[in-house]
């Protein structure tokens, strides 16, 4: 995780257990907003987190601390999914995309996803080639012939194309935007500040919870 930023302020600690106070505080159109239609996030879990970021974003990287911290957090059947963001078929953030799920194809996110963010927003240095990105994976441990068989591979365009069609039909105008489970989505202008961003995502993921557990009761 990143240890330059450990500390989490208790207005960030996010619980999930949330009273009639927070029903009444975050509201629909207001707080977030419902996705129409909701997208499939690709992953099983019952509820799904997703955030929306680039390694290119210093927002981002004053966020990820905090995401780290509400992640460590999560009850059972709640799960985060980091998204990075392509617009515009922007080739810089294509590559970063990239960047992001060799981290996950190598299953390097310890040190290599932290390791990433400082090299562009502490080091002050620009990842625009795939050298420079290998260099950055080779630092931290990951062989050369491993990253560079992980990085040309068409599994890992084709996850670069599905974020890309996921912020599209999100319809994500900033980052780090949050989506609660494809059907909710909030950003920080709604929400007032990045920690309030989580707390709506701990209120949108417990609604999910209670609905997935009615349901099941009536089922049975």
């Amino acid at each position: 995780m990143l240890s330059w930023l450990r500390v989490v302020t208790i207005a960030a600690m996010v619980t999930f257990s949330v009273g009639v106070a927070a029903q009444d505080q975050y509201q629909e159109g207001v707080h977030y907003d419902l996705i129409e239609p909701a997208i499939h996030t690709g992953i099983s879990d019952p509820v799904v987190v997703t955030e929306f970021f680039s390694y290119g974003c210093g927002h981002c990287y004053n966020f990820e601390p905090l995401l780290e911290s509400f992640e460590s957090r999560l009850p059972e059947g709640v799960v985060v999914q980091r998204t990075p963001v392509i617009w515009k078929n922007n080739s810089g953030m294509k590559l970063l995309a990239k960047t992001y799920y060799a981290v996950e194809v190598l299953d390097v996110f310890e040190p290599v996803h932290g390791a990433v963010f400082n090299t562009i927003h502490r080091q002050r240095k620009r990842l625009s080639t795939p050298e420079a990105v290998r260099a950055v994976f080779v630092e931290n441990g990951v062989a050369e012939k491993d990253f560079d068989r992980a990085f040309g591979s068409f599994g890992l365009d084709s996850m670069v194309r599905q974020a890309a069609a996921r912020t599209e039909g999100a319809r994500v105008q900033g980052t780090p935007s949050l989506m609660v489970n494809g059907k909710y989505r909030i950003d920080t202008r709604q929400a007032g500040s990045q920690a309030n961003m989580l707390k709506i995502a701990a209120f949108l993921a417990d609604k999910e919870l209670a609905r997935l557990e009615r349901a099941a009761n009536a089922a049975d």
